[in-house]
């Protein structure tokens, strides 16, 4: 039986248009963006079977173009309307950022860095430069690694707060491995960075460890 056939209840559009996309499961909403099924499957089925083959929702969404279109029901088009997608989403949290001061919006910073470094196969070490509203002025990717680590150089960070003229700085990185608690490591370069932007008189606010599925703010372990 096909989702038409359904109660209009249990239907994944008409139940997110009634109650809100939080309302649906991983498999509901990716049934959505399907829009299909496949033979003998329907959208939602097609939808549970990518989730255990990719291992997870995130795993999917960050699956590279050839491992997504040898996939049942995907292809390039698929993956190309998935890239707009995500794309739309960091854009709109990163515009939401520019417009209100980060203390006021926790959660936004947490969720842009996730959107962004969720299912990175490497170490990605990111800076989002303020004002001094803290405001997002930008945010660079600055330094890239192996999923061993990143080097990062705390003069470069420095000059590129001096370019921004920026006020105060949130760092994020992932951690390939999906587990986001913070290392020794990342406790030190941490230290090392306000040290170095304290000399200019820019603020280190605090530095998220993204993880797979969720985020650890630094600044809440009191480790920053």
């Amino acid at each position: 039986m096909g989702i038409k056939d359904w109660p209009e209840g249990e239907r994944p559009r008409e139940k997110m248009l009634a109650r809100g996309a939080g309302a649906l499961s991983d498999a509901e909403l990716l049934a959505v963006f399907l829009r299909t099924g496949v033979r003998g499957l329907s959208a939602v089925d097609l939808a549970r079977d990518l989730i255990v083959r990719f291992g997870g929702l995130g795993n999917l969404l960050a699956a590279d173009v050839t491992s997504f279109c040898a996939a049942k029901g995907l292809g390039p088009a698929k993956y190309a309307q998935l890239q707009a997608v995500l794309e739309l989403s960091r854009r709109h949290l990163s515009e939401q950022l520019r417009r209100d001061q980060v203390f006021t919006r926790p959660d936004t910073v947490m969720r842009y860095l996730q959107a962004l470094l969720a299912g990175r196969h490497q170490e990605v070490f990111v800076a989002l430069f303020l004002d001094s509203q803290h405001r997002l002025i930008v945010s660079e990717e600055m330094f890239f690694g192996t999923i061993d680590g990143a080097s990062v150089y705390p003069r470069e960070v420095v000059r590129r707060a001096l370019h921004h003229n920026a006020s105060a700085l949130i760092f994020g990185h992932n951690h390939p491995s999906g587990v986001a608690e913070p290392s020794r490591d990342d406790a030190a370069i941490t230290s090392r960075l306000k040290e170095a932007l304290g000399l200019v008189d820019v603020r280190v606010l605090d530095h998220i460890v993204v993880g797979a599925g969720c985020a650890v703010s630094m600044a809440e372990r009191g480790l920053v």
